[in-house]
This record gives structure tokens, C-alpha cells and sequence, in this order.
């Protein structure tokens, strides 16, 4: 569901509060992420 969508239902005032209460990056994600991070300092 998208943030947004989700913010709205709760009644939350800032979609940062929905983000840090509810969002969570895989291990899977976190790894991709550290793996692009480095091949842009590997340059």
C-alpha cells in the first residue's frame, strides 16, 4: 500500500511519522543498497 494512502487512513498529520513508524528495509534491500553505494566510490 502506498504511504500516502496509508498516512491518511491513520490520520497521521506528516507522512514521516507513517515512514518511521511502519517502513522497514529487507535485509535483501539494505544489501543492494550498500552494494550500489560501493560501486559508486569503486569510480
Amino acid at each position: 500500500m502506498h504511504p500516502r494512502v496509508t498516512t491518511q487512513i491513520l490520520r497521521h498529520s506528516q507522512i514521516a511519522v507513517t515512514m518511521n513508524i511502519y517502513s522497514e528495509a529487507t535485509s535483501t534491500a539494505t544489501q543492494t543498497a550498500l552494494k550500489r553505494l560501493g560501486e559508486h566510490f569503486d569510480t
